[in-house]
């Protein structure tokens, strides 16, 4: 089953990923990051590997692993 790694410290809280993920699968945070943003995190769940959020995502912050 394909899994997303999110690096949070790079996250700048634009949540593209969050709203690009057919599934619903990527939320924000309730923890600030060294940005002192909510940075978007991978929640679980059944994840297509469909890749949009590592596309979408302008940081590069996001690796889906299939």
């Amino acid at each position: 089953m394909p899994k997303i790694k999110i690096d949070k410290d790079r996250c700048k809280g634009c949540y593209l990923c969050v709203v690009n993920c057919p599934n619903g699968l990527i939320k924000v945070s309730k923890t600030l990051n060294v940005k002192g943003v909510k940075p978007a995190v991978f929640s679980g769940g059944k994840c297509t590997g469909c890749k949009m959020c590592a596309v979408i995502c302008p940081d590069g912050g996001i690796i889906v692993y299939k």
